[in-house]
């Protein structure tokens, strides 16, 4: 397999986090949300953007564990089985194109701003053709693509810095008050949120191209939090001052003005503010649609990865190192969206499947933390755990019940044909055990499943850490391992381990029980509580041998000393006696983590209490 390459620094993850929000929810939305509610539209665009914050959180900290193609979907799929893949999958993808190709049509209602004789023809092909360049852009190189990225939305948060600061003395305070309509409530507010809620929906798409970030670990939560405080506070403040300059102008007659920050920039810079916000706009819509191609094209590369979708969509450019075939048909797919279909309907239902994937992902963080998968080593972990969580899930709920029947009877037909592609073909070549299954193994205690997951876990931690295998780690992986569940004295510990490690070293067992005796009895080899590391000296030149052992009620070794449930045996010849010192070296700054006791007694098995000692930091 291909691997993607890693091209994308925190500013290109940055801009990409924020051109896919800068987009209609901020320059068609905020008029259509003042009808509902009046001047207090601000303050529903920040509501929503805490309302963002705990899948934000969420997708962070599971990008930072799997920073793997296809974000949400993979995160999904390996927290909660297949099935909930393959829909998560298809409508993470579903939603990505529909917005993006919806973005690429509201350029055209600017575009008329500029240039008034052009028709709706016309503004269909004009979408056409920047969906199809922004389809060879990204064939080229996710690098490419950033870059474009990056100099559009830097160029798009400048003009929006300047609309503010040029509109603020054009501000009417009469034009805040009422600060609400009369006949608007705070349930009106909390639901104008929730329509609000879409426009912060693109944050988490880096949660999609997390396997090309050179340091995700680090630049993923980073990127997240730092775009949902830049774009929070422009939407907020660009809101605040149309709203201050406008007033009713707005929706004249109640009809809201489909251009409203062009409208504002109008009034607070004449003409040229006008072309300037309009210009604005229409790069906004361009950054969403190439965030979106560049994030859409790799869900069908994840499920065909796990053998959801055909082979052909797992193919990557041997000369570029991008999923062509699956940028290929997202962009083919946005295309025909744009020539033949009414999008108003389906937008507002990729929008439901948009908050169904936040509370999925709220969710997998739940069942990972929970089901005790010993590889499951985020590098951001999200914050008060778990009321934000549930705090999360309600708030997800209710917005999904705001959304209306017509979306929720499509989300559920939709939700429905993506189970019975599972069950026709995910079904029959997929075979991964997901985190739910070692939840309910914890559960119950019953032997279900297998080491699989925490397998792939430990290749993505090696990757993500850029971890290079060394003498040490050689050691480790053949060492063998003592996993014991009864309380013995230190004798009756030395007999059992003797007898494992003389296979190793070729010496009987009877000699290996004197020698490491006769070592404990020159001083204790319990060096810290819960720790031994005996060692015994070999005859011969050039071995060297580590013996892993746990003891989970513990080792007696007799006096005030606590009693030991790690030992880590070295045995090696006088000529190895400097890397017996490095091994040494190595295992202290291991055991020092303060987790380490506690991963040791947790671990469920052999392999889990080796990856423990691979995978440290």
């Amino acid at each position: 397999m291909i691997k993607l390459k890693k091209e994308l620094s925190c500013l290109d993850l940055f801009c990409i986090a924020s051109g896919t929000m800068i987009s209609s929810g901020l320059f068609i939305l905020p008029a259509i949300a003042y009808t509902k509610v009046g001047p207090a539209v601000f303050v529903a665009y920040l509501i929503a953007s805490i309302m963002v914050i705990p899948g934000m959180l969420c997708k962070a900290e599971l990008s930072t564990a799997m920073p793997k193609a296809g974000g949400t979907y993979f995160f999904i799929d390996r927290s909660m089985g297949a099935g909930f893949g393959t829909l998560a999958g298809l409508s993470a993808w579903f939603s990505l194109s529909f917005k993006s190709a919806f973005a690429l049509i509201g350029i055209g209602a600017f575009a008329t701003l500029l240039f008034p004789g052009i028709n709706p023809v016309l503004v269909k092909l004009i979408a056409l053709s920047f969906c199809l360049t922004f389809g060879v852009v990204n064939i080229f190189g996710v690098k490419h693509a950033g870059r474009l990225q990056v100099v559009l939305v830097l160029a798009l948060i400048g003009l929006l810095v300047l609309y503010i600061g040029k509109g603020i003395p054009f501000m009417h305070v009469s034009n805040l008050h009422p600060f609400m309509n009369e006949s608007a409530t705070f349930r009106d507010l909390m639901a104008t949120a929730g329509l609000i809620f879409i426009s912060y929906g693109g944050l988490t798409k880096i949660a999609s191209i997390s396997e090309e970030a050179k340091n995700p670990s680090r630049d993923i939560p980073l990127s997240m939090i730092s775009a949902l405080i830049v774009v929070s506070i422009l939407y907020v403040m660009a809101v605040l001052v149309t709203v201050g300059v406008l007033g009713d102008s707005l929706a004249p007659g109640g009809v809201p003005s489909l251009t409203p920050i062009s409208d504002g920039a109008k009034v607070s810079m004449g003409p040229i503010g006008l072309v300037m916000l309009s210009v604005a706009a229409i790069l906004a819509f361009i950054s969403t649609a190439n965030a979106g191609i560049m994030a859409a094209s790799r869900a069908p590369l994840a499920m065909s990865r796990d053998n959801l979708l055909p082979e052909l969509f797992q193919s990557v450019s041997s000369r570029f190192q991008t999923p062509h075939y699956g940028i290929i048909f997202t962009t083919l797919f946005m295309a025909a969206a744009i020539l033949f279909m009414d999008l108003e309907l389906l937008v507002k239902t990729a929008s439901t499947l948009k908050i169904l994937l936040f509370t999925f992902s709220i969710v997998s963080v739940i069942v990972m933390r929970e089901s005790g998968i010993q590889n499951y080593r985020p590098k951001f972990f999200s914050p008060l755990y778990p009321w934000i969580h549930i705090a999360g899930i309600v708030c997800y709920v209710f917005l999904l019940f705001e959304m209306g029947k017509v979306p929720l009877m499509i989300t559920g037909c939709f939700m429905a044909g993506g189970l019975l592609w599972y069950w026709l073909y995910g079904r029959i070549y997929a075979n991964r055990i997901s985190a739910m299954v070692h939840l309910v193994k914890r559960m119950t205690a019953k032997e279900l499943g297998s080491d699989l997951l925490n397998s792939e876990l430990k290749e993505i931690l090696l990757e993500r850490d850029e971890i290079v295998e060394d003498r040490f780690d050689i050691l480790v992986k053949n060492a063998r391992i003592v996993d014991c569940d009864e309380k013995l004295k230190m004798e009756d510990a030395f007999r059992l381990l003797a007898k494992e490690l003389s296979g190793k070293i070729d010496l009987p067992e009877k000699e290996v029980y004197s020698l490491l005796l006769q070592r404990e009895r020159e001083s204790s080899t319990a060096v810290s509580p819960g720790l031994a590391i005996p060692h015994i000296i070999l005859p011969g030149k050039g071995q060297f041998e580590i013996l892993l052992a746990r003891f989970k009620k513990g080792i007696s070794f007799g006096g005030e000393i606590d009693p030991v449930h790690a030992v880590f045996i070295h045995s090696g010849t006088r000529d190895e006696r400097n890397y017996r010192l490095k091994a040494l070296m190595y295992i202290a700054q291991i055991v020092q983590n303060p987790k380490f006791q506690e991963r040791g007694l947790k671990a469920s098995g052999e392999e889990p209490l080796r990856d423990m000692i691979l995978l440290a930091d």
